[in-house]
């Protein structure tokens, strides 16, 4: 997988120490995160929802069992970037296929630049001073290497479907 710029052997290691910090409570730090992103983009909710039931608003979606589920897969992916830094290639096919998925529910290309200002604003909030330019600067690198995966998931699927 191509990921523009590697990461640094010291920029995996900022990754991996922060990650480190969070992973205690993955559904607390995810529900920062979405929390973030419907206050960002409100018009995203409409893509969260179980058994055709519309959330009426991001507290009732943010405290529905199923989309406690969906943080809990969301985290479990970053976590998997995490584990994988050093071969993040070994990840392609999912992110790929995670990206079709994410298509196929309506997702827009462009929401992914949403989340990825809500990981950096979690990833700010839960880690207070530990969060230097750094730090954001790594996050972001991996993140833009996941999303680029995920949107060759959308290059492979025709024009239409």
């Amino acid at each position: 997988m191509e990921s523009g710029v590697p990461l640094s052997g010291g920029q995996r290691a900022l990754i991996r120490e922060s990650w480190q910090r969070l992973s205690g409570s993955p559904v607390q730090h995810g529900l920062v995160l979405f929390s973030r992103l419907f206050d960002l983009d409100p018009d995203l909710l409409p893509l969260f929802q179980y058994n055709c039931k519309q959330f009426a608003s991001p507290q009732e979606c943010l405290s529905a069992p199923e989309f406690l589920d969906h943080i809990r897969k969301v985290m479990l992916v970053i976590d998997a970037a995490v584990s994988h830094l050093e071969n993040l290639s070994c990840l392609e096919e999912y992110l790929c296929n995670l990206g079709k998925k994410h298509q196929a529910v309506g997702v827009k290309v462009e929401s992914f630049s949403t989340v990825g200002e809500s990981l950096l604003y979690m990833l700010e909030k839960c880690l207070g001073a530990a969060f230097s330019p750094e730090v954001q600067e790594a996050w972001s690198k991996l993140y833009n290497a996941v999303v680029k995966a995920m949107q060759r998931g959308w290059d492979t699927l025709p024009a239409g479907d």
